[in-house]
């Protein structure tokens, strides 16, 4: 499975993406919009052995794909993905997860949400996705706004996000939203 971007590869992963995601997944930086518990190597070696099993199934329910630069040395930025075990047909949930070192750099965020957004309503005939993250990610708050999502949910988080005064915020955009987004 491979999206081509100007400037990126969204792919499967593969081995060769181990240690750089694991090395990204370690810097404490990466970790402070996620529960605790989940910044661990243990629970990084999961969620990677976890995408590649998924870019194996059939049906495919979930795309979790490497963020790899087009251009030498193909460095891995990050991973981003449309998920849809759990979700109806017709839905699914994006995210986007840059390394750190790549976070507000000539808006890859963007660049990569719209190949994600497009791949999900062109290809896969999506009727809308959906996202969650944290009140404090202001990157990704901006994003949803740019991408033309609609708040549809904020609500108290898990004990964690509660103890950092911060809430849940769910966001959504349907096929007919982006479809006029794209065309203005």
């Amino acid at each position: 499975m491979e999206i081509v971007t100007k400037r990126f590869l969204l792919r499967d992963f593969v081995e060769s993406d181990r240690s750089p995601f694991l090395s990204y997944q370690a810097d404490p930086r990466s970790q402070i919009f996620y529960e605790p518990s989940a910044a661990s190597p243990e629970n990084s070696t999961r969620l990677f052995e976890t995408f590649c099993t998924w870019a194996t199934e059939h049906p495919r329910l979930n795309y979790q794909l490497a963020i790899v630069q087009r251009r030498e040395p193909y460095v891995l930025v990050g991973c981003c993905g449309l998920r849809g075990k759990d979700y109806d047909a017709g839905e699914m949930e994006l995210g986007i997860e840059l390394a750190p070192d790549y976070w507000g750099r000539y808006a890859y965020a963007i660049e990569v949400g719209r190949a994600l957004l497009d791949f999900g309503f062109r290809e896969l005939g999506l009727d809308e996705i959906s996202g969650s993250t944290v009140s404090a990610n202001v990157r990704i708050a901006r994003l949803a706004e740019w991408i033309g999502a609609e708040v549809v949910a904020i609500r108290p988080g898990s004990a964690w996000m509660s103890e950092r005064s911060w809430s849940e915020v769910d966001w959504r955009i349907t096929r007919e939203q982006w479809d006029r987004r794209t065309t203005v």
